[in-house]
């Protein structure tokens, strides 16, 4: 009995479990959404953002001194005005423009 139990635990952990795939369109977020995220979650969108408005030859370093500043930045741009886009908001501070 110990044996068919063993095996049945052997092959339960063979099994592959599924995780639920998510995906987040950046495009449909407003800064009011941003700004309700919990800390982790507006870090990796911060580092996100640092990273898609990197030029493409930039070397591959974070600058987390900017990346608090821009953060900053982008945080009293959304809470001045929350309704609108966070990539909307984003661009203003990490866009072309402003490199």
């Amino acid at each position: 009995m110990k044996h068919l139990a063993m095996l049945g635990l052997a092959a339960a952990l063979l099994v592959p479990v599924h995780a639920k795939a998510e995906k987040l369109d950046l495009s449909t977020i407003t800064c009011k959404k941003f700004l309700e995220y919990n800390k982790e979650n507006i870090g990796l969108l911060l580092t996100w953002l640092e990273g898609y408005y990197s030029a493409d030859d930039d070397d591959p370093v974070i600058d987390f001194d900017q990346m608090a500043a821009n953060g900053k930045k982008l945080g009293a741009a959304c809470a001045t005005d929350p309704d609108i886009g966070l990539i909307t908001a984003a661009e203003k501070i990490y866009g072309k423009d402003n490199k």
